[in-house]
């Protein structure tokens, strides 16, 4: 499955995996999880929002003990952000189906779509449109780069975008949603294990902020009177890095926009995307307080404009405690292991199904903490050790 999966949407040059929403390396995506479910003699289902279902059982009877994850990356991702969940995912039902375990419950894989969001700048799409955190005619705005609306994607993908919606009737029939994961981070390479349980998600959320200045030429017009958006921008940048440390948080502006964007031509607006997030609530509003109060005083003393927007917003997440006690269980019981219980700082569907469903997510370790990148990476042994952990899991929550 892993080869077979390896080089969709791989970008030659980068080495790194642009498999967007709604193009040509998603489709490709899309078939290949498709055929890994018929192959399985598994009922395929696409739901109202684009998402990809493969059903064992019957899936109206309720019940039912769903795990999966994403296939769709950030730009130049790495391999087994997402992936990794899913391929183990159908590992695992492999796994117990050579152990002869027989389901009681309904079971389903999933594939929820445009988790990264890279393409339209929203987190979660799929899974925030299930659970109803994103409305139709909200989603109906998000636009891309080129100016493509999401609605027009989704046609052009050959998918009915006047069908999305909330899905309260498909999470009423789910009884416990496990995503695995490669642990975004090194705490699990600290501690020595090859596999964890998430306890939280943080709190996180992405901000834009707009500097407006005024075009001018670069080589005549003198320094006292340029309107420069960059310098305020750039100074706000550093601020971000300096209250993040203050506030033992995280902000990064890794997104960046200019027009006119001529090397020869000052600056008419620069927009710049702020990403933060924190362990608790009030350190993340005191550090995104502070970069905005930086960036509004860079901004006056340039004479420049500045607007901030709120983009997106995820609460901290607290994972279901009882289904996140019982896979402690399970794990201590079936394979002897004393499994760490961590937080992280990435947010995932798990975390936007949790106030509908209950939700966990096991981690897998991570050697060197990248992600985002094509240095992403984890060893065999440990993604061996992610599918029978969470074979074990199913077996405990699902079978006789």
């Amino acid at each position: 499955m892993w080869r077979d999966l390896l080089p969709v949407g791989r970008d030659k040059e980068t080495r790194g995996y642009r498999r967007h929403a709604w193009t040509g390396a998603d489709a490709d995506c899309r078939a290949w999880f498709r055929d890994q479910a018929e192959s399985r003699g598994l009922t395929y289902e696409l739901d109202r929002n684009g998402n990809q279902w493969a059903w064992l059982g019957d899936p109206e009877a309720g019940g039912a003990v769903v795990t999966g994850s994403h296939l769709d990356s950030v730009p130049d991702g790495g391999a087994f952000d997402g992936p990794l969940g899913v391929v183990s995912s159908f590992a695992a039902l492999d796994e117990l189906r050579r152990r002869g375990a027989e389901f009681a419950k309904p079971f389903a894989i999933t594939n929820f779509g445009d988790e990264e969001g890279a393409r339209f700048g929203l987190a979660c799409v799929g899974s925030r449109l299930t659970g109803g955190h994103l409305t139709r005619e909200a989603a109906f705005r998000l636009t891309d780069a080129d100016g493509v609306t999401l609605p027009q994607a989704m046609e052009r993908a050959g998918y009915d975008p006047e069908a999305i919606g909330p899905d309260p009737e498909r999470l009423a029939r789910i009884d416990a949603f496990i995503e695995l994961h490669v642990e975004q981070g090194r705490a699990l390479d600290l501690s020595g294990d090859a596999v964890g349980i998430a306890s939280s998600i943080w709190p996180h959320g992405r901000w834009r902020f707009d500097f407006s200045g005024e075009a001018n030429h670069a080589g005549t017009t003198r320094l006292v009177d340029r309107r420069d958006p960059m310098l305020p921008y750039a100074e706000t940048v550093l601020a971000a890095r300096r209250e993040a440390r203050l506030a033992d948080t995280v902000a990064t502006f890794g997104k960046i926009s200019v027009e006119p964007n001529g090397v020869n031509a000052i600056p008419s607006l620069v927009r710049g995307w702020l990403d933060s997030r924190a362990a608790g609530q009030d350190a993340l509003d005191r550090t995104v307080t502070a970069i905005e109060k930086a960036a509004r005083e860079y901004a006056d003393a340039h004479g420049i404009d500045v607007t901030l927007t709120r983009e997106s917003f995820t609460p901290v997440v607290e994972f279901d405690h009882a289904l996140r006690d019982e896979l402690s269980r399970i794990l201590g019981l079936e394979a002897g292991l004393d499994v760490p219980v961590l937080g992280t700082g990435a947010g995932h569907d798990a975390g936007i199904l949790a106030s509908s469903i209950p939700t966990a997510m096991l981690f897998v370790r991570n050697p060197t903490g990248v992600s985002h990148s094509p240095a992403e990476s984890a060893a065999e042994d440990d993604c061996l050790a992610g599918v029978r952990a969470l074979a074990d899991v199913l077996e405990g929550l699902a079978c006789k």
